[in-house]
């Protein structure tokens, strides 16, 4: 029996694992075109971890009323607590003329998280994101699939280009329908004469 035994272990120590996993949730969050390729089992892990984040940055976005920025700070520490804080070894002060070292992926998608992403899925119950397989590696035969957010920027597009073909389709039926009436309407009245 299975009780107790919720995720997998990925062949990693606890410390390892949830560096990993923070690591790929960073990834995700920063990526361009809201999509990584990983093993099957790493995207599987990733999903329920992922969507905790975000859910946190929707309730922020919906907040409203007295003490909504307390809320919403106390919010965003919770949701920092799944990425890299990236101010360890941040020296506060620089020599003369050196410029200090950029903070961590983890700051930049943990304010992507709360800026973009809550927004985006404010309306959204859950399932923020989508699991694809892909087949299997070459090199080991590992099972790779993409873990990608929904409601992305290539999806839009993809629907606003189905819905400009179907109207175009539907334009260009009812004009050639109404061509067509024309032409059978002319051949009844020379049919007549």
């Amino acid at each position: 029996m299975r009780h107790l035994k919720a995720h997998r272990k990925l062949g990693r120590p606890a410390e390892h694992r949830i560096s990993l996993l923070r690591n790929l949730a960073t990834s995700l969050i920063n990526s361009r075109d809201d999509r990584i390729v990983t093993t099957l089992p790493k995207a599987k892990e990733l999903r329920p971890f992922i969507e905790k984040a975000i859910t946190l940055s929707r309730r922020a976005a919906s907040l409203e009323g007295n003490g909504s920025e307390a809320a919403g700070v106390h919010l965003r520490r919770q949701a920092a607590s799944f990425f890299h804080a990236g101010n360890h070894g941040r020296a506060t002060t620089t020599r003369r003329g050196q410029i200090p070292p950029p903070r961590s992926a983890g700051v930049s998608a943990l304010s992507r998280l709360f800026n973009e992403l809550g927004e985006r899925f404010k309306e959204r119950p859950g399932g923020y994101t989508r699991i694809i397989k892909m087949g299997r590696r070459s090199g080991d035969g590992a099972e790779l699939a993409i873990i990608e957010l929904v409601d992305n920027a290539r999806e839009k597009e993809a629907q606003t280009s189905a819905r400009k073909r179907t109207k175009g389709a539907s334009k260009k039926k009812t004009s050639d329908s109404k061509v067509a009436e024309s032409e059978s309407g002319q051949k009844e009245d020379g049919a007549t004469e």
